[in-house]
């Protein structure tokens, strides 16, 4: 029997662990469990575990520890990328009942409930070479967030040098069109005004599902859907912006006008090294492209520094090429050499102190980016999503192009979409009214 009994989850990771950690949730409310914060005593601890850095397999093992402090008698289930490649590891952490990767958690509860009665701990790793079919598991109405996030593919082929993420996700796999348009109608039948498409490789949706299933005709599906929601990309490589996807963000007023496209290296020699599918060359005219069609636009992007071999001059030209894109935001981040890809052998490691300087001045680059674009907008009126109440009757939220923008009203709930004038920056957030 599980009635009254209480789960609690904690997610580690990217925007696809989150969604998948709001699905896992919806199976157990619909099994009778409640759901209560991460802090409080549970009998079950989902954590849904990172594994793109050695820091977040560590927070991992931390997390472990700590829902067992709380209740000792608790089963605890860890899963996803740091359960799917190191499950042995995983499993000899004391109090540890159940390890599963990252496929076929629908049965999740059933492996639970069995583990129980048979007092035995199990673990559930599938070997990702024989997977094929996109793991479906729909989050429901449990999502707590304004924008949920709409799980479309799972699964990368790209193999970049220093990315551990196709040994723990597998290949690529998408999820069957009608499936995806029944999951995205449930949510705007829920009141959700903004939906994030997202996916391991977002741009690869449809590859393996035929000719003409690509990402553009699922948008398309989307965009005419019944329902006044707009519609958000996760994040794309760099090279899979099409004039066909800039076409349909240009005339459909609810396809929201920013791209996040990861550059990870503002140097070809790196990029290289990495196995980019581009040069600097091409980025810059994909970037002049995205602009020429939808001239509000938000890029905004990722950057990695101290990648192997990594040296100043490399870094200057990093400087020098981020600046002349002009993107909208910067996400930094170092490299963390990972065991089993090719970059953590490579010769010309970076050290720490170094990769920490060089950190700092990209973000503080990327600070001063960030407010110039903002500040474009001084005066000009943006739809502003109503996320998170900061304080007493102020909102913070996010435009349809990005921009955190942060107004004062007394009358709105959390999930509208208001109308507001912005009237002053500060650092990254805008400051506006709302416009009666």
């Amino acid at each position: 029997m599980t009635k009254n009994r209480r789960a609690a989850f904690y997610t580690l990771g990217c925007k696809v662990n989150q969604h998948e950690t709001e699905a896992l949730s919806a199976l157990f409310k619909e099994r009778g469990y409640d759901i209560v914060d991460f802090a409080e005593a549970a009998d079950v601890y989902v954590i849904n575990t990172c594994t793109v850095t050695h820091l977040a397999d560590r927070k991992s093992r931390q997390l472990i520890r700590r829902c067992l402090k709380t209740n000792p008698d608790a089963s605890v289930v860890v899963t996803g990328c740091y359960a799917q490649i190191a499950s042995a590891e995983v499993a000899k952490i004391p109090g540890v009942s159940l390890v599963t990767g990252t496929t076929e958690r629908e049965h999740l509860v059933d492996w639970l409930e069995k583990m129980e009665k048979d007092e035995k701990p199990l673990t559930k790793i599938r070997d990702l070479k024989e997977v094929r079919a996109f793991e479906e598991i729909e989050a429901g109405r449990i999502i707590e967030r304004a924008r949920p996030y709409l799980k479309v593919q799972d699964g990368c082929e790209q193999y970049c040098t220093y990315c551990i993420i196709p040994f723990v996700r597998g290949p690529l796999r998408s999820r069957p069109l009608e499936s995806a348009v029944r999951e995205a109608q449930k949510l705007i039948e829920a009141g959700f005004k903004e939906i994030i498409l997202t996916g391991i490789h977002l741009g690869a949706y449809g590859r393996d599902l035929g000719e003409g299933f690509g990402l553009e005709r699922l948008i398309q599906e989307l965009l005419e859907l019944a329902g006044d929601v707009r519609w958000r990309l996760s994040s794309l490589e760099p090279v899979e912006v099409t004039p066909k996807l800039l076409g349909l963000m240009k005339k459909h007023g609810n396809f929201c006008p920013h791209l996040h496209l990861p550059l990870q290296s503002g140097h070809d020699e790196i990029l290289r090294a990495m196995n980019r599918p581009y040069t600097t060359g091409d980025y810059r005219e994909i970037a002049a492209m995205v602009r020429e069609a939808v001239p509000d636009v938000c890029i905004t992007t990722d950057i990695m520094v101290g990648f192997p071999g990594e040296t100043d001059r490399h870094f200057e030209s990093y400087l020098e090429f981020v600046d002349e894109i002009a993107f909208g935001d910067l996400h930094v981040f170092k490299f963390s050499p990972r065991q089993g890809t090719p970059a953590a052998r490579f010769p010309g490691q970076v050290p720490p102190q170094v990769k920490e300087k060089r950190s700092r001045q990209l973000i503080r680059l990327g600070d001063r980016l960030a407010y110039r674009y903002a500040s474009n907008y001084v005066g000009r009126r943006l739809e502003v999503l109503a996320e998170t109440r900061i304080k007493e009757d102020l909102w913070e939220g996010h435009s349809s192009n990005y921009l955190v923008v942060r107004f004062e009203s007394a009358e709105i709930r959390r999930g509208q979409i208001i109308p507001v004038e912005v009237t002053a920056v500060e650092g990254k957030v805008c400051y506006g009214k709302v416009i009666r």
